[in-house]
């Protein structure tokens, strides 16, 4: 039994590092996807409107992943191990790397953020103002690649009604820092 707990325990200081690691990409990817995004947005003050709401859930990869490697080299050259991580019934949220990227820092830009939504107060708060003005971003599951050097996260936006848009971004990690090296599969209807 003491055998059984000693392995655990072992296990668990094996595998916290690297989760911990994975939620600081994380994070990282969302400053540069908040930044990029809310560039334009207003910082929320009591009684204004937020338009951009944060979608709280990692949206899974799905099939769409495979068109997107299809028409770029460098992801056709990782695609076993992309296509391993595309896990369709993924429930995740953005809590862990939401509070690493706002933890006493970039307090600005989390001005800006605020607090993410799921998508039934998004619809509680969009309905309430009858007008299509607000939209919701859902970023999915990041995939990790090409030893941790690279990540494919998949954008999109959502409004009640149309002009719905997308796409995926390809990061590249340089000296330690991600940069959005590509826009991929961009969408809009």
């Amino acid at each position: 039994m003491k055998h059984y707990y000693f392995t655990l325990l072992v296990l668990s200081l094996l595998f916290s590092p690297i989760a911990f690691a994975q939620e600081t990409d994380n994070a990282a990817l969302l400053k540069v996807i908040f930044t990029k995004y809310y560039k334009n947005e207003k910082v929320i003050a009591k009684g204004r409107l937020q338009l951009l709401s944060f979608y709280c859930k990692k949206a899974p990869n799905n099939e769409e992943v495979l068109e997107v490697i299809s028409k770029n080299d460098l992801l056709k050259k990782n695609a076993d191990e992309i296509k391993k991580q595309i896990i369709v019934a993924l429930d995740e949220d953005w809590s862990a790397a939401y509070t690493i990227l706002f933890n006493n820092q970039n307090q600005y830009l989390k001005s800006k953020v605020n607090a993410c939504l799921s998508f039934e107060e998004y619809k509680i708060v969009s309905d309430r103002k009858n007008q299509n003005n607000q939209r919701l971003m859902i970023v999915s599951k990041p995939i990790y690649f090409a030893s941790n050097n690279f990540a494919l996260v998949k954008i999109a936006f959502y409004r009640n009604i149309e002009h719905n848009n997308g796409s995926f971004l390809l990061f590249e990690k340089v000296n330690g820092i991600w940069i959005i090296k590509e826009t991929l599969n961009e969408w809009a209807t």
